[in-house]
């Protein structure tokens, strides 16, 4: 087969989505030799080697913005094949599929529904977008990826997408996120970014509404009011524009890869109870460092954390404080936590999600499809 990915996201976001494209890409690299990969990138520069000798870019100078207005907002069919070159199987990783020329089978890969089901943290403008560009996606595609069983649901009773037509791939762990015990190392990374000796509550995410801060920070200073917890702060690592830095709370804004399994190594525990994930990766990155997750019992958190995490309803100040004395207080909970974290973190890995993924594009090639029009344009 000769296959087209959309490998955008990892050129353009250190984080989130980018991270996901890189990953799952340098475990299908691993895994197949065989395949002909083509990973388009959009607004393209100076590129690094590609990730395996069967992998070739196809860039194109068009910024990401430009191709959005193009194919999603002036629906020009122009297909993608411009760039990517004739492909049998075009995976689209980042919600929207562009045109592709006839015959040419489709993946989607959807995050999550995050803009559908958490409005009021999506800006209008780009809600508008979102809500006006996935759904045509989602119809158009051959096969959708789903990153937990949760947006597969909110797909089905959102935008009424066959249940066959939807497969969960899950995300897995990378190796190097790994209980680090090193004092030197601790202590260098504890320094880099000003944290001190003291223990701390960690999380991750950008500043953004929907990561619920603003009631982790209360939960946090309730639970301070009820126990002895005046000493330990909340330490966020993710974001570039932050707010600035209290006595109680600690921005650090986007670190160093290499410095997070350092940093959830360190923590005394992570609070993550955001309102809505398509996925969650954090739950699992800490749990494979050996450390303590607090998260919500909403959206996909529930199937990541499984029976290793301790559920708060994240709309309550109460339920947060409760969860983060417990965690910080109680030995027992602790340890039972850590080692159910690390049993559970150490079934999900890239290697098996790219086998999966290689199955799914086998699945399209073999699949017969009449090719009814010249070009699948964006209406579908």
């Amino acid at each position: 087969m000769r296959i087209g990915i959309d490998y955008t996201p990892a050129y353009e976001q250190s984080g989130g989505i980018g991270r996901y494209v890189r990953e799952l890409i340098a475990a299908l690299a691993r895994l197949d030799s065989k395949n002909d990969y083509r990973l388009f990138v959009a607004g393209a520069g100076t590129l690094p080697s590609p990730p395996g000798a069967n992998f070739t870019w196809a860039p194109a100078r068009w910024s990401p913005a430009t191709f959005a207005r193009l194919w999603q907002r002036a629906r020009l069919p122009v297909p993608v094949e411009t760039w990517a070159g004739p492909v049998t199987v075009y995976h689209a990783t980042d919600f929207v599929l562009p045109p592709v020329r006839r015959g040419t089978r489709t993946v989607l890969t959807v995050h999550d529904l995050s803009f559908a089901r958490t409005p009021e943290a999506t800006a209008p403008a780009l809600k508008r977008y979102l809500d006006a560009v996935v759904p045509r996606s989602v119809r158009r595609a051959d096969h959708v990826l789903a990153d937990s069983q949760a947006t597969r649901e909110d797909l089905i009773a959102l935008y009424g997408t066959p249940p066959e037509k939807i497969t969960v791939l899950y995300s897995g762990v990378n190796p190097s996120y790994r209980p680090i015990r090193e004092v030197a190392v601790l202590e260098a990374v504890r320094a880099r970014y000003s944290i001190g000796a003291g223990r701390f509550v960690l999380s991750v995410g950008a500043p953004h509404p929907r990561k619920n801060f603003e009631r982790l920070i209360a939960g946090l200073e309730e639970a301070a009011r009820r126990s002895a917890l005046d000493d330990v702060p909340l330490v966020i690592a993710g974001g570039r524009t932050l707010p600035p830095s209290t006595k109680r709370v600690k921005y650090l804004g986007f670190v160093e890869e290499s410095d997070l399994p350092v940093l959830y190594s360190a923590a005394v525990c992570l609070a993550f109870p955001s309102l809505y994930e398509g996925f969650g990766l954090p739950v699992l990155e800490a749990m494979a460092c050996g450390t303590p997750v607090i998260t919500s019992n909403t959206s996909s958190l529930v199937e990541v954390a499984g029976d290793a995490a301790l559920l708060v309803d994240p709309l309550s100040i109460d339920s947060i404080a409760a969860a983060l004395i417990r965690v910080l207080n109680d030995a027992p909970t602790r340890a039972g936590m850590i080692e159910r974290g690390l049993r559970h973190a150490s079934r999900f890995t890239w290697d098996r999600a790219a086998a999966q993924l290689l199955d799914t594009y086998q699945a399209l090639e073999n699949r017969w499809r009449p090719a009814i029009t010249p070009l699948q344009s964006p209406d579908g």
